[in-house]
């Protein structure tokens, strides 16, 4: 996608263009957004989900060192009107500031902008997906390909210690070190590193001898 200059239109960009065009409906509900907002692609970060995948997420202004809310939206979504309508309550979080989590005003503006069903997770009414089919005409297509974090295809069979394929340059998902040992009387279970095992075997609390 291009611009009137010529110039490659980016995804950044198109975010912009989205969150000044979805402006006037945060006056209209009483939650005005702040002036400046930075927004991007990118992964959630933090260990706790409130889903299987994190689709969207804000920062508190306080958070940055210019005190703008910064929001990311996922890299695997491409379509436009869920694009959409995941900014939309990133945008909620960044006009509230993160200070009613989904909640209280956030959950007041949410529903009256058109989102439905859990606060942690909401989707458009058909009302407001109407309406994202109109915007996205005037601001075209989502400039973005869908990542894939795990391979589209897997390989059938993967030869015996070799490992799976690599799609990303990170560090391997890293497997368990941990040995799971029981009981074989009572059936008492715990885990145990390898260091320690070499040490000698645990024992279940009636003092019988734990197994791998």
């Amino acid at each position: 996608m291009t611009t009137a200059n010529g110039n490659t239109r980016t995804r950044e960009l198109w975010l912009e263009d989205a969150i000044e065009s979805l402006r006037p409906r945060f006056v209209e509900v009483g939650l005005p957004l702040p002036e400046k907002i930075h927004v991007s692609v990118g992964f959630g970060y933090g260990a706790k989900r409130e889903s299987s995948k994190i689709l969207g997420q804000c920062w508190k202004s306080t958070a940055s060192e210019d005190g703008a809310s910064h929001i990311f939206i996922s890299p695997e979504l491409a379509d436009t009107a869920r694009v959409l309508d995941v900014l939309l309550h990133e945008l909620i979080h960044a006009a509230d500031d993160l200070e009613s989590g989904h909640r209280g005003r956030f959950a007041e503006a949410a529903t009256r902008l058109g989102l439905q069903g859990p606060m942690t997770a909401t989707a458009a009414s058909v009302e407001l997906a109407a309406e994202f089919m109109c915007l996205a005409d005037a601001l075209g297509d989502y400039p973005h390909g869908a990542l894939h974090p795990v391979p589209v295809k897997t390989p059938a069979k993967v030869p015996a210690g070799q490992p799976t394929p690599r799609v990303h340059s990170g560090p391997r998902t890293q497997g368990t070190r941990m040995r799971k040992l029981t009981c074989p009387t009572c059936g008492y279970t715990v885990r145990t590193t390898a260091k320690w095992l070499e040490v000698g075997l645990p024992r279940c609390p009636e003092g019988d001898e734990l197994q791998p």
